[in-house]
């Protein structure tokens, strides 16, 4: 039996690291990248008798992602523990949220081929992070490693709306993005500051009841979400083929592989006997509390999108680009506000800045220049100073040595020549070097124009200034 026989089921749990200066219960610092072991404290290395105090700031951050993906707000919300054993929770329980959570009941909006989407949300939570163990290859063991310990998380848990791999990256690329608007998450992927639990399930079309799920722990690609997802959709409907049963259990994706392995049995709520943490007091908010922080929301991305199919004329399709990435969208506000040509800027990030970051596999806030380098390049081209071909290389400069475009220009010498003779000599050395090409455009071949430019520009190493190539061809070939 086919795949197209089958329903795909997907949820999908988010953890977000929050963007607080220091960790949820104690006054460490969060920074990523600190040698192991340095930013911890007796709180959060849990030695006996230390009492956790609840960073306010995490409280805003979760409410403000919650009115940001339309949820509804708990006015009385309380911590849980949560317990299970592993070497890098310090406390053999983390502090989590179980039936009170601060958000529920919100949506995301993706867009599908069918048109617009609703999946569903059941809750954003707050908890606190585990440390990491580093595996010592030539020691034969585990080193724990505490600084993420007691770092601050958001848990945004969906309902299983998702039908397929490319809804599954939608959803994530929105949420995201709403992260990054809302400055709750620098959500940096490659450090783990966002990653997602996968839940996949298989069912026959027509069935209603949902089939046994398997989860995919701790994955911050959207390459390898979309892959694992579509190995793990046809392993299990493999295995209903041959007559067998999905087992509920944690995996683990290989991404060198390509396969999933199993980990561990997959718990139930009930596996973490969850009770209220007594250190701690419940979290009441006043209605006030709640409104002040609606109230100073940022513009989100769809609000953005629409401004600037309506502002800059942008198409669907460039918008939703530009307005993915917070990082991209302030790039082409900060330019635009600079060089006032938006058409320019936005066909940069479209084009070339896009294709760069998908080559290099960098994320946008990894883009090693600001806005107003971006403006100096597109002003460079407008002047004249250098063409749209030697524009390119520059961009490919600024990626790999960031500086001023000006200076790099400056240092290999790109300036275009602009200059009416100099032009003219190369253009008679390529009319003359030529013959054929020339004979074509006279007998009514038009590309062989495009030719001789091409030609004349490889003359110059691209620094001619491309209109006055063409317009002097024209008038050379007309006599």
């Amino acid at each position: 039996m086919s795949r197209d026989n089958y329903e795909v089921i997907i949820g999908l749990e988010v953890h977000a690291e929050l963007s607080t200066k220091t960790k949820i219960f104690c006054s460490c610092p969060t920074e990523f990248g600190a040698a192991p072991n340095t930013h911890v404290c007796p709180i959060c290395m849990a030695m006996p008798g230390t009492l956790p105090v609840l960073n306010e700031k995490v409280v805003e951050y979760a409410v403000k992602a919650g009115l940001a993906t339309n949820c509804e707000i708990s006015r009385d919300s309380k911590n849980d523990r949560k317990n299970y054993f592993y070497p890098d929770l310090p406390k053999a329980y983390q502090i989590s949220q179980f039936d009170k959570p601060l958000c529920e009941h919100g949506y995301v909006e993706i867009d599908t081929e069918e048109g617009k989407k609703k999946i569903r949300l059941t809750r954003i939570h707050i908890e606190e992070d585990a440390g990491k163990l580093n595996h010592d290859d030539f020691g034969g063991g585990s080193l724990v490693d505490l600084n993420r310990a007691g770092v601050p998380l958001i848990e945004i848990v969906s309902e299983p709306d998702i039908r397929s791999s490319e809804e599954a990256e939608n959803y994530l690329r929105k949420l995201k993005s709403i992260l990054e608007y809302i400055e709750v998450s620098d959500c940096k992927m490659q450090e783990g500051s966002l990653r997602a639990d996968v839940n996949v399930s298989v069912r026959k079309k027509g069935d209603t009841k949902l089939g046994t799920r398997t989860e995919m722990k701790n994955m911050n690609s959207f390459k390898s979400i979309t892959r694992a997802i579509e190995y793990e959709v046809d392993r299990q409907i493999d295995v209903l083929e041959d007559g067998g049963t999905i087992e509920q259990e944690t995996l683990r994706w290989d991404d060198v592989s390509g396969k999933t392995f199993p980990m561990r049995d997959k718990e139930d709520a009930q596996d973490y006997r969850y009770f209220p943490d007594p250190d701690l007091v419940a979290i009441k908010l006043s209605e006030e509390y709640i409104e002040n922080i609606k109230k100073a929301l940022p513009e989100l991305p769809e609000s953005r999108k629409q401004r600037y199919l309506e502002e800059y004329k942008l198409s669907e399709k460039d918008a939703n680009i530009i307005t993915s990435s917070k990082y991209l969208s302030d790039l082409f506000e900060g330019a635009i506000k600079i060089c006032n040509n938006p058409k320019a800027v936005n066909n940069w990030i479209i084009s070339d800045i896009s294709r760069i970051l998908n080559e290099t596999e960098m994320e946008p806030i990894e883009i090693p220049f600001d806005s107003k380098q971006l403006a100096k390049l597109v002003m460079l081209i407008d002047k004249g100073t250098i063409s749209s071909s030697i524009a390119k290389k520059v961009l490919v400069e600024m990626f790999e040595h960031p500086r001023d475009p000006e200076d790099i220009i400056d240092e290999k010498g790109w300036v275009q020549i602009s200059d009416e003779a100099a032009i003219k000599d190369v253009v008679l050395k390529v009319l003359e070097a030529n013959p054929q090409s020339v004979a074509d455009y006279k007998g009514g071949k038009d590309k062989a124009l495009g030719y001789l430019v091409g030609q004349a520009m490889k003359e110059t190493r691209g620094k001619a200034n491309p209109q006055m190539l063409n317009k002097m061809f024209l008038e050379e070939l007309k006599k």
